[in-house]
């Protein structure tokens, strides 16, 4: 192998072991950062493999087995030549001896170091979810690692403390998944369950009234009770005997319940960074090389701002991944520049995908604060359909939408928001009407520029160059975000060869 190797080879240590830092030491080994003879660490402070955490809830609803939703496991690193060190929590950053210390005290030395620290759950103020030991009352359940996802499971399994209702604190894109996971879980009891949640309308970030309301009559359908504009205040006694707690409202209603689940939320993970005296505002802050205050030194994923943003989205995780490594690499050929001729990070991109069964919602960039800066907004709502959708158009482009009951134009509407489409005189209105064709469109049908997965960003026609399932996911990471384009991908595979291989997406 003539691997060109560096005059002075660059150990590069990865804080984090979530989605973001493994798409980051992907793209890094694929372009010979190990082969040019630089060493790369990966610190990881949960054991175990890395796993995609957008899927939990579908492991919950039992249609993922925990291992099907592994990114890399330990076999992988050691043949990529990558140092993985679980269950190593860092206490602290020595920027003045470039060594990130462990919990042990003991330390790695570092050239290069990147925060891919994610988010932390916060606790909604709900008295009595904590006990005086600091531990969880046994009723109440975080939901935000695979161990909490395991310490959930445990409990629905718990033959002598029977689970048959659970209210679900947050009505956000977590929560929403979480409730439709305890309702429908494949070959089990299904759990009847209650959404809480303090703004007015289910999804507030993402949606309007007009689009949550056909959400929140789908969560009825469904058998999913959300209680909006109200917000669980303590834990009590259950009014009904035959359930294990009470969770009582500002209102005074008492919801009676075997289990709550705590989806309330989250924040950037920066204790790390503030105390090495790197600038944290709302998130860790980085420039448009993903570095922050000390250059050698970068964020990535849920815990970095750029541009006075934060996304807890798994696609400007990947791109923020994908762009330092393109960095990175680029600093290791031995340019003076230090990589600084890769393009720079565009900004987040913000497509946010509602990953539950019987509910299809889909929001490109922030409808809401597109429409308070100024743009024009063309909706349509139809109740009898159970469908909504909504364009915000500047300058002729569409720069934000939210859909929710039918995905049809998913596909298109992203093209038209990457790519600053300018829009014919009728065609705002016209992508709001049901589609017009003599037969069903699927994925056959679709141009090999169409964006098919928005998490990795890969179009129609990467994915139809593919032999298999397991080609598609090695060589576009396609499918291995939130899941919601895993049935295109194969009807788009189905289409080039008959039989597939690579078991389930």
């Amino acid at each position: 192998m003539n691997a060109h190797v560096p005059e002075h080879s660059q150990h590069l240590v990865v804080v984090g072991h979530g989605m973001a830092a493994v798409r980051l030491v992907e793209t890094l080994v694929a372009g010979g950062w190990v082969e040019r003879g630089n060493r790369l660490t990966v610190l990881g402070d949960e054991t175990g493999p890395a796993y995609n955490r957008i899927l939990l809830s579908a492991v919950l609803e039992g249609v993922h087995d925990e291992r099907a939703i592994t990114l890399r496991d330990e076999d992988w690193y050691a043949a990529a030549g990558v140092t993985l060190r679980t269950g190593a929590r860092v206490a602290e950053i020595d920027r003045g001896a470039r060594e990130v210390v462990l919990v042990d005290r003991s330390r790695v030395p570092y050239d290069r170091l990147v925060l891919a620290t994610g988010s932390i759950p916060t606790l909604p103020p709900v008295r009595g979810l904590v006990r005086p030991d600091g531990s969880l009352h046994p009723t109440v359940h975080a939901f935000r690692s695979a161990g909490d996802l395991r310490g959930l499971l445990a409990a629905l399994d718990d033959p002598t403390r029977p689970v048959r209702r659970a209210v679900v604190v947050g009505g956000g894109l977590l929560g929403l998944q979480v409730a439709r996971a305890l309702g429908a879980r494949a070959g089990r009891r299904a759990v009847v369950t209650e959404v809480v949640e303090g703004a007015d309308h289910v999804l507030s970030r993402q949606l309007d009234r007009a689009g949550a309301s056909i959400l929140a009559r789908d969560l009825a359908r469904l058998g999913t009770t959300v209680y909006t504009g109200a917000r669980a205040t303590r834990l009590v006694a259950s009014p009904m005997p035959e359930h294990a707690v009470g969770v009582r409202l500002d209102n005074g209603h008492v919801l009676a319940t075997d289990l709550v689940v705590l989806t309330a939320g989250g924040r950037p993970a920066t204790a790390l960074a503030r105390g090495a005296g790197l600038e944290v505002r709302r998130g860790i802050v980085v420039d448009d090389r993903l570095a922050t205050t000390d250059p050698v030194v970068h964020a990535i994923g849920d815990c970095a701002q750029h541009a006075g943003r934060v996304s807890g989205f798994v696609g400007p995780a990947w791109d923020q991944a994908v762009c330092l490594a393109a960095h990175l690499l680029a600093g290791a050929d031995g340019g003076a520049d230090g990589g600084a001729g890769a393009a720079p990070y565009p900004g987040i991109r913000e497509v946010a995908r509602l990953r539950a069964t019987g509910l299809d919602v889909a929001v490109l960039g922030d409808p809401e604060a597109a429409a308070a800066a100024g743009g024009e907004v063309v909706a349509v709502t139809n109740p009898v359909t159970r469908s909504h959708r909504k364009l915000v158009v500047r300058d002729g482009r569409i720069v934000a939408a939210a859909l929710v009951g039918d995905l049809a134009r998913v596909g298109l509407l992203t093209q038209y928001v990457e790519r600053g489409t300018v829009l014919g005189p009728h065609e705002p209105g016209d992508l709001l009407l049901p589609e017009r064709r003599t037969r069903a469109a699927g994925p056959a049908d679709l141009p090999d520029t169409a964006e098919v997965c928005a998490c990795a960003g890969v179009s129609a026609g990467a994915l139809r160059a593919c032999g298999s399932l397991d080609e598609v996911r090695e060589t576009t990471r396609a499918t291995t975000g939130c899941g919601g384009c895993s049935d295109a991908v194969r009807a788009l595979l189905a289409t080039r060869t008959p039989a597939l291989t690579g078991g389930n997406a």
